[in-house]
């Protein structure tokens, strides 16, 4: 079972400053160990400095001083020693307690040279010793007896893990406080998440504190919330907004189809002119909801799209999507400058061609299309739209009451937006000076083609 974030980060804490104050507890016993043993090898290797006169008074003194017979020497309780040791196998003439002597001395008696080391006196007592040839075949060796030096290094030893454990202690402690306060504010996220998902409520928001990570998450998961709150009002207002522009050319499709059915069940044949007038009604219902089908698809893939933005031309989207025009039976008028853009080719050339379509609609006379400096116009000579319906010219399924009774979803325009804006544009309408209305389309691009 794995183990929760506040546990981890408390273990990682512990075993962090676990390590450290190994580390430096070590580090001490080293230091202070190498310190005392410095000391005691002072006191026992001569000064450098000394004369060959000082060297062999001392060792002539030392010699006087000194016993080859056991009984002749004090038990080994004495805290220094110093012996004369032979190379050719002689007893020890002994100082103080008897050292142990191994065969690297007699070497040294023998062959000169010196050393300092640790080694044990007879009775076992550890000793720190230093060997030094002081004539041919015979060579000195004074020791220290390191047995109380052990003792409080022990109990130095002791205390330091005494004190170690008890900084892991107080480090497993903080640990825990540190883990607690710096995932609070995680845990205010999480169990907001937690609420959002058993609730769907997304309107749910996190208080952000400060300028931290935690801080720049909170704030960043509060505006995924909006987005994805936004997104899902615009997801029930568009299925809104068609359930109640469908309902109109069903309703009208299930009564004109229904009447035909009910005169063939009776056996009453309708009069050929209203029955042809029924089938065009039909008709131009289901071309109706064939355009509005199209719309809603082409907003729904603009919504989730993410096709790669790749350079084009502009101007020559604008001729494809005139002569697309001309096809319906529209009479365009261009001027066409060389503009190049970044975006998808389809949903511009879908968006200029809503244009002309919208413009045609009110423009019997014709509509002018004018790409100049980056800038489209798509000009119509119609009546003009009343000012307070501008505002609301881009809105999905909005429809200006003059323009009730002409072919259409309310879609056209708020494609022609969604296109734009997604290509880093953007698009408005307004009245003309001289009679009708002018769209405007303003893309990012230049003149010359993008290596």
């Amino acid at each position: 079972m794995g183990k929760s974030l506040r546990t981890r980060l408390t273990l990682l804490v512990t075993v962090a400053v676990a390590l450290a104050v190994a580390l430096s507890a070590g580090l001490s016993f080293s230091l202070a160990r190498a310190q005392m043993y410095r000391q005691v090898d002072e006191e026992i290797v001569p000064h450098p400095n000394r004369t060959v006169q000082e060297q062999r008074s001392a060792v002539s003194y030392l010699l006087k001083k000194c016993s080859s017979n056991p009984k002749d020497r004090p038990p080994y309780t004495t805290p220094s020693s110093t012996q004369v040791v032979y190379a050719d196998g002689r007893p020890p003439c002994v100082v103080g307690s008897q050292l142990k002597v191994k065969p690297e001395d007699l070497r040294i008696a023998r062959e000169g040279g010196s050393r300092i080391c640790d080694g044990h006196a007879v009775d076992g007592t550890p000793v720190r010793i230093w060997v030094e040839n002081v004539a041919p075949g015979m060579a000195v060796m004074d020791g220290r007896a390191v047995n109380r030096l052990q003792d409080s290094l022990q109990n130095f030893a002791i205390l330091l893990v005494a004190i170690a454990g008890l900084g892991v202690l107080l480090a497993a402690w903080a640990g825990l406080i540190v883990a607690r306060t710096a995932l609070r504010p995680v845990g205010r996220l999480t169990t907001a998440v937690e609420h959002i998902a058993t609730t769907q409520d997304l309107d749910t928001t996190i208080p952000v504190n400060g300028t931290d990570e935690i801080a720049r998450l909170s704030a960043s998961f509060n505006a995924m919330m909006a987005a994805l709150a936004g997104s899902r009002d615009r997801q029930r207002r568009l299925v809104a907004d068609a359930g109640h522009e469908l309902r109109t050319p069903l309703t009208t499709l299930r009564t004109n189809i229904g009447l035909l059915l009910r005169s063939e069940q009776i056996g009453r044949q309708i009069d050929p002119k209203a029955k042809e007038r029924l089938l065009v009604n039909i008709r131009a219902q289901f071309a109706e909801l064939t355009t509005l089908v199209g719309d809603l698809l082409q907003l729904a893939r603009g919504d989730t799209d993410h096709e790669p933005q790749v350079p084009l031309a502009l101007h020559e989207l604008v001729t494809a999507a005139v002569d697309r025009a001309t096809l319906r039976g529209a009479e365009v008028v261009t001027r066409l400058d060389p503009w190049y853009v970044v975006g998808d080719g389809t949903s511009l050339e879908r968006a200029v061609l809503n244009l002309i379509d919208n413009a045609r609609k009110f423009s019997p006379e014709g509509v002018e299309v004018v790409l100049r400096g980056g800038v489209l116009t798509v000009r119509d000579h119609g009546p003009g739209i009343e000012e307070d319906e501008l505002p609301h010219v881009f809105e999905r399924f909005w429809r200006s009451p003059g323009a009730r009774g002409l072919p259409g979803s309310g879609l056209g325009l708020a494609i022609v937006k969604q296109a734009v804006e997604k290509a880093g544009g953007s698009v408005t309408l307004r009245n003309a000076a001289g009679g009708g209305a002018i769209a405007t389309m303003r893309i990012p691009g230049g003149p010359t083609q993008p290596v």
